[in-house]
């Protein structure tokens, strides 16, 4: 059985976790057989949990050596929690915790999912290796992801990008304000059966 991280940022679009990209990339990988461990930051455990059902752990806990695979969901939290790319954009800072699990699956060529504004994170972190990925078609948050060596590609909602060299997949979900629940669905759908697959 495949064994899957997923990084969650407290509960609620607008300062933690998108709760729909949580629960459709939960559900998913759920369906396709893997066992899923929620985990966040310590300020943003109870929340979390709201979202995790089971009980979220500290990402301190996370043995990257224990997992096949790592999931961001989107929302707010990756950019105000995570990291403060909502302040700073490509001057931001990660947290630590967090710079150091990307880099460690990055360097065991474990596949990492982010959605949504959450590819931030990779392009912050993995910006020098010009890793590819996708938060849509916003221009304005593209150019600071292109200024930190990332490649960013434009997609549909319903889509996703993979960089197979790096072992990136992204999809833009709610980066479409207006897109509807079923096609941010089948991006997170689509995209976390490629994770799996490459796990």
């Amino acid at each position: 059985m495949k064994k899957i991280a997923i990084i969650l940022s407290g509960c609620g679009h607008l300062e933690g976790t998108e709760i729909t990209e949580a629960v459709t990339a939960i559900t998913t990988l759920s369906k396709l057989g893997a066992e899923i461990q929620c985990f966040a930051p310590a300020n943003a455990l109870e929340e979390s949990n709201k979202i995790a059902r089971q009980k979220a752990k500290d990402l301190k806990e996370l043995s990257p050596v224990k997992f096949d695979a790592l999931v961001f969901p989107g929302g707010y939290g990756a950019a105000k929690v995570l990291s403060t790319w909502a302040s700073e954009g490509a001057k931001c800072k990660v947290l630590p915790e967090i710079e150091k699990i990307i880099k460690a699956f990055y360097q065991a060529s474990s596949p990492i999912g982010a959605l949504c504004i959450a590819p931030v994170l990779l392009a912050k972190t993995l910006g020098s290796e010009s890793v590819a990925i996708t938060i849509g078609d916003d221009k304005a948050t593209a150019d600071e992801i292109e200024k930190t060596g990332a490649q960013h590609i434009e997609c549909d909602v319903t889509d996703f990008i993979t960089d197979r060299q790096h072992k990136i997949i992204t999809s833009p979900a709610y980066m479409y304000d207006d897109a509807s629940p079923a096609d941010v669905a089948l991006g997170i759908q689509r995209a976390m059966a490629e994770l799996y697959e490459m796990a």
